[in-house]
């Protein structure tokens, strides 16, 4: 079996590309992670991919520069090293930067995020807290297509817990990343077998057995109901 090559990107710790190694060990996965990519060289990702042995680099989003022009710039040399290295998608693991149209043009339908929450609800950052801030009842991830605006881009799947009374944003977070480990690979699948694409209405239809294992719901959400 010939397995696609994935590119994931990542800021900070790799808990997600963490998911993506130990799913690409598994028997019958469909990919192999080829490279991984850090727009902060202390990025403690990064060692988690050598010690998986699969080549990792740092490309410093500082020395490009700041503003479009500096963007620009650095979405130029990712894009390079993307095709260089031969890969067919990009997998967002927490990386903490926004892309130029240009690039997110070009990578259309073969680039994908996760991000904890609902979507549309609570884009952006500090997202835990916002959610304990306004006492949202379900919480949970989300794995969408990339596009130009953050946090935007038509889903893939979603998972979905329901917060605790006494949740704070820490154990709030930890709760859903757990969900996070589990719907990325599963949604990493689909796309590598064809089974998740962008239709002509902005939307990803997928297999009704599919769409149903990407909806991870846990128990207690029925409790109360």
């Amino acid at each position: 079996m010939t397995r696609a090559r994935l590119a994931v990107l990542i800021s900070g710790r790799g808990t997600n590309l963490q998911a993506l190694l130990d799913a690409a060990t598994t028997d019958g996965y469909p990919a192999e992670i080829a490279l991984v990519i850090s727009n902060r060289p202390d990025a403690a990702g990064l060692v988690r991919a050598r010690n998986a042995g699969v080549e990792a680099i740092a490309l410093d989003h500082k020395k490009f520069g700041k503003g479009e022009k500096g963007r620009a710039a650095f979405d130029a040399v990712l894009h390079q090293t993307l095709e260089t290295t031969n890969v067919d998608y990009i997998c967002l693991a927490g990386f903490m930067r926004l892309f130029t149209a240009d690039f997110a043009q070009k990578w259309r339908g073969k680039m994908i995020n996760i991000h904890p929450s609902l979507l549309p609800a609570f884009k952006g950052l500090n997202v835990h807290e916002r959610m304990i801030e306004q006492g949202v009842k379900i919480a949970g991830c989300t794995v969408h297509f990339v596009s130009p605006a953050m946090d935007e881009g038509p889903i893939i799947g979603q998972a979905a817990l329901a917060v605790r009374p006494d949740d704070t944003p820490e154990t709030l977070a930890d709760r859903i990343l757990e969900l996070e480990h589990k719907l990325y690979p599963s949604c990493v699948r689909l796309l590598v077998e064809g089974k998740a694409r962008i239709s002509a209405n902005n939307r990803v239809k997928l297999p009704e057995d599919e769409a149903t294992e990407t909806k991870i719901v846990f128990p207690d959400l029925l409790q109360d109901l």
